[in-house]
C-alpha cells in the first residue's frame, strides 16, 4: 500500500486551556493518521484521548510539506 502524507490541525487540552497544533504525517489513510495522532500526544503529555481534537485532516503533495523530516521521507 502506498503512503500519502497528511496535515492534520487541531487542538489538545494543556491544564486549563487548549494548545493548537499542526502535525505532518505519512499514512496510509485518515484512520490511521488519527491513530497516530492520538499515540503521540498520549505518550508525550500523558493526556486521553478525549482530551485531543482533530479539527482537520488533509492530504498535502510533496511540495506542500513544511517539516523537515517528512520531506526528507518523501524525497527518498
Amino acid at each position: 500500500m502506498k503512503t500519502k502524507i497528511y496535515r492534520v490541525q487541531g487542538k489538545f487540552i494543556m491544564g486549563n486551556s487548549f494548545k493548537p497544533f499542526t502535525r505532518e504525517l505519512k499514512a496510509i489513510g485518515e484512520e490511521d493518521i488519527k491513530e497516530k495522532i492520538y499515540s503521540e500526544f498520549g505518550s508525550k503529555h500523558h493526556i486521553v484521548r478525549n482530551q485531543i481534537h482533530i479539527e482537520k485532516i488533509d492530504e498535502i503533495t510533496a511540495e506542500e510539506v513544511i517539516d523537515p523530516l517528512i520531506k526528507t521521507l518523501t524525497s527518498e
